[in-house]
This record gives structure tokens, sequence and C-alpha cells, in this order.
């Protein structure tokens, strides 16, 4: 496992205090994380085998700091503070790559200024709409369920993994309540429907962009990488066999290489 740091970064005017987690070696790298909150996990020990990962929580889901979400009042509010981050942790173009709705963060950074984006990576992304192909309501669904949308294999090893509750109590409580307001905090910004027009601002983006899309997503429609890489000029798009909607869980090294082999690490 990577040696991993932190920095801690205060933007929007002070106002919010969040941390990023860092770690690796070479081109910076930027990764969003999902609804569910941040993990340092193999993917990111992949990545920082050929870059230098730094992996910013998104407001309010910093533990100790609950309350940063409360000064981000909308997606704008979300997009332009992270350019902020970007700022104070010294980097101007770097790679990013996000997953879920860290995609659609990552897709949002890279259209507002896409001078700020030198190669972008999407993994499984939130952030459109199609009314035939619906996506779930990840909020509302009971974590029993959860399973079958995430996961190719719902009883495969990586499903498994998120399933099991460590072995101290008091640690599973506080796991289960920071993943619980984790996705509060995310929900802030895709709420009651993820889809806030990013279709229209696709085409702004101008960096190189690799979308992977887990072949068994249950959660957001595969129909949905066509989508993205129809709007985005320079995309395209590779599919995961044996994926869910977490191929850098499943499909770890397939994922790792690809995104890897493309960002040119």
């Amino acid at each position: 496992m990577a040696a991993v740091s932190e920095r801690e970064t205060t933007v929007w005017q002070g106002k919010v205090q969040s941390r990023a987690l860092v770690a690796g070696d070479g081109p910076p790298l930027v990764f969003f994380h999902g609804a569910m909150g941040l993990t340092w996990d193999p993917f990111l020990d992949a990545l920082a085998e050929s870059f230098t990962v730094y992996a910013p929580e998104h407001p309010g889901t910093t533990p100790g700091q609950p309350d940063a979400i409360k000064p981000i009042d909308n997606l704008w509010d979300l997009v332009l503070s992270y350019y902020e981050v970007f700022d104070e942790l010294g980097l101007e173009s770097p790679a990013v790559v996000g997953h879920s709705f860290g995609g659609m963060v990552a897709a949002e950074v890279a259209a507002t200024n896409p001078s700020r984006v030198s190669r972008l990576a999407l993994i499984d992304p939130v952030g459109l709409w199609r009314d035939d192909a619906p996506v779930k309501n990840w909020m509302a669904t009971a974590p029993d369920k959860l399973g079958p949308l995430l996961f190719a294999d719902p009883t495969g090893p990586a499903a498994q993994m998120m399933a099991t509750p460590p072995p101290d109590p008091e640690t599973g409580i506080q796991m289960a309540l920071r993943t619980t307001w984790s996705l509060a905090c995310t929900g802030k910004f895709v709420w009651p429907i993820p889809d806030k027009g990013l279709k229209k601002r696709l085409h702004r983006i101008t960096a190189p962009t690799l979308i992977l899309w887990g072949e068994q997503d249950g959660l957001i429609p595969p129909v949905y990488a066509s989508e993205f890489e129809n709007a985005i000029p320079d995309a395209r798009v590779e599919l995961i066999a044996g994926a869910g909607h977490l191929p850098q869980m499943e499909q770890l090294e397939q994922t790792a290489s690809a995104v890897r082999g493309f960002l040119g690490g």
C-alpha cells in the first residue's frame, strides 16, 4: 500500500475546510470519489504507482467537518470550490478521474473551465437522465438491496468485502454514520433526479476523455456510456466485463490498467 498523507484545504472564503488524501510519485492526478464517501483502496494504490494522486473529500464528508457542506448551496458552488482546492494544492491542469457522483463532478469541472483538466477518465458517472433507462435511486434503496445494483456478482469477493462489517462494533457504527452523512451531502447536488443540465455542457470539454463502464451496472445503465461519448468531442468508451457499478473493485487490474494507459502512466 502506498504511503498516504493528508493535505488540509480551506476554501470558499475560509468557510469550507476539508482534506485531500495524497500518495504516489509522478504527474498529478485528482480523483473525485462517489456518493458513499472516500476510502483509500487498491485502485488508488494502483494509480499511485504512476501518479501523485490527490483524492479530495467532498465538502461535509471529511470526519470532524460535517458542517463544511452548509456554505455550498448548489452544484456551481461545488464546482467553483474545487478550482480553489486545485489552487491550494498547487495543481494547474492535472489529469482528473471520477467515479459515479465523482464522475459527474469531474465532468462539470472539465466543462466549466476546460483549461484546468489535461485528461479525463469517467468511471460509471452519474449526471444524465433518460426516461427509458432511469438511474436507480440509490439514496432510497435499502442497504440489503444495493448489492445487485452495484455488483455484477452480488455474492463475489468485492461485494462481500463491502458488506462485511469491521470486527469492532463501534467502528462499524461510525462507518455507517459517515456513509449516511456522505450520501446526504452528495445528495444535495443530485436530488431528486441526477440531471442538472450536464448534457448541455459536455461539449465544452476539451480534454481527451476515457469513459469506463461496468457492463452489468444495475445502478446507472451502460446505455449512458454512449450518451457521454456522443456529447464529449474527444471521447471513447471501454466497457468492463464482469463488473457492475464498481469496476475498480470487481475488475481492479483491468480498470486500473485502462486508466493508467489512457493517462500515460
